[in-house]
């Protein structure tokens, strides 16, 4: 999408307008799961949540690897992240050790949602 067609008859959203999250945590690893409010938004998810997009959203967090894992007949997907909770729950001295605000982080993550689907987005 990175013609000026597609850029005008697309608008840029938030993540958390097209899909909502649950973080879970075992260890080092948070898994966070995203799923489309609407199945029509689910093909435009899986083109712009790839693994390595996700991974450049939690730059900061230097996950080891990050792992994509699709639930087509759910619309969702899960994402496994590695050494991203600063040791896990017993060693971590931050304030959210399970990395359950995680799911926030990536739910604000910028996507493009052509205009048709819009009516299709939560929020105003």
């Amino acid at each position: 999408m990175n013609d000026a067609n597609d850029m005008a008859s697309t608008i840029e959203v938030p993540l958390y307008r097209a899909a909502h999250g649950r973080t879970g945590d075992k260890g080092d690893r948070s898994n966070i799961s995203v799923i489309a409010w609407h199945a029509d938004l689910y093909p435009l998810l899986l083109e712009q949540l790839t693994p390595e997009r996700v991974a450049g959203q939690f730059k900061h967090r230097k996950p080891s690897q990050v792992q994509r894992f699709v639930l087509p007949k759910i619309h969702a997907m899960n994402f496994v992240l590695d050494v991203v909770l600063d040791g896990g729950v017993n060693d971590a001295l931050n304030l959210d050790a399970h990395g359950k605000a995680l799911s926030f982080l990536l739910l604000d993550m910028p996507v493009r949602v052509p205009r048709a689907l819009v009516p299709l987005l939560a929020g105003p």
